[in-house]
């Protein structure tokens, strides 16, 4: 049975759907907290990569000799250097020169180098995937290492494998990685002579020579790492399965130590792991400054390392940018990572 509306009023309108109950999948977007998170971050990380391509270019400004002296040789006359240095730019400003470096940065023009001349992206296109690749391998070896170890020995702490893991890593630690790559090569290449002692072979010449190339300089970078991790993460495993609560309540339920301690213990302990491999990555990417130059690897750390030598400000400004970006970046994920792994974060809670 129907009812008409009464007399003298108008049927009222049929609702209209609100505009704002469903949104698109930009506006969903836009308001996720995990969003805004990396929006702020990388808001933060603009001006710190700023400051730090300043204070390279002052502190290499700041260095004792003359670029156009260096390019010109000794012997040259002083109309020469002046010639010299006009055509490098440096009869400009330190501001002008900066300023100019820095927007021709944000369009890909990195200049040229002084000392051979060559497109700066040049150079990095043929240096950075040598520097990439060792960097990636030494990041996957050290941790695919320090896991199954850290996890083995706080299974049982104080036994047998966790003293043995815990006398090694604190031996490894004590080696220097320049030291590791030295005592690498002398077993490897000179005394089972089954590496090759210096050089890189690139990818396109073969996986097999690829790999026998970059194995010891990767190493060398990797075990120094795989033990502070795996002394790190295996403490706070220990902590977690001797202390925590939650863990008791698992053991209430029944469940094994090695599901308690991969499923509960190692979920809580990868906050600590993520901080550590985040402030690692810098250390990581900067331990390839010295690595390259002994096994005579052409990355982008001997790059750099040949550029402060000859004063070749373009090429080490890029360099040590690529190097903070990097590891400005890490340091991003890493706070992802926090946020995917705790919804607090993501939301705001402390």
């Amino acid at each position: 049975m129907t009812t008409s509306a009464p007399a003298g009023r108008a049927a009222a309108p049929p609702a209209e759907a609100p505009t704002g109950g469903r949104a698109g999948p930009l506006a969903r977007l836009s308001g996720s907290p995990l969003l805004r998170l990396v929006f702020r971050r990388v808001l933060i990380a603009i001006p710190l990569l700023v400051a730090v391509s300043v204070l390279v270019f002052v502190l290499l400004e700041a260095m004792p000799g003359d670029p156009a002296r260096n390019q010109a040789g000794m012997d040259a006359t002083e109309e020469e250097v002046e010639a010299v240095r006009r055509s490098m730019g440096l009869d400009r400003p330190a501001h002008e020169r900066y300023l100019s470096w820095l927007f021709g940065a944000l369009t890909g023009n990195f200049g040229r180098s002084i000392v051979s001349g060559l497109p700066v992206t040049q150079l990095l296109t043929e240096r950075v995937p040598v520097t990439f690749e060792v960097v990636f391998l030494a990041f996957v070896i050290s941790i695919a290492a320090a896991l199954p170890v850290a996890m083995l020995a706080a299974r049982r702490p104080g036994g047998v494998f966790d003293r043995i893991v815990m006398v090694g890593a604190m031996t490894l630690l004590a080696v220097p990685n320049y030291v590791l790559g030295l005592l690498l090569v002398l077993l490897f290449a000179v005394t089972l002579r089954v590496l090759p002692s210096i050089g890189f072979t690139p990818l396109s010449a073969g996986l097999g020579p690829n790999l026998a190339s970059v194995i010891m300089p990767t190493l060398a970078l990797a075990i120094p790492l795989a033990c502070f991790y795996a002394r790190f993460l295996r403490g706070d495993l220990v902590e977690q399965m001797n202390s925590a609560d939650y863990v008791d309540t698992a053991r209430a339920k029944g469940l094994g130590p090695w599901r308690i301690l991969w499923q509960h213990a190692f979920r809580n302990s990868s906050f600590g792991l993520l901080t550590i491999v985040g402030l690692n990555i810098g250390t990581l990417v900067g331990g390839t400054v010295i690595i390259e130059q002994i096994f005579a690897m052409p990355g982008l750390g001997q790059l750099m390392l040949q550029g402060v030598g000859a004063q070749d400000t373009p090429v080490v400004q890029i360099c040590v940018f690529i190097f903070a970006a990097v590891a400005v970046f890490a340091n991003l994920v890493v706070d992802v990572m926090y946020a995917v792994l705790d919804p607090r974060i993501r939301h705001g809670g402390r």
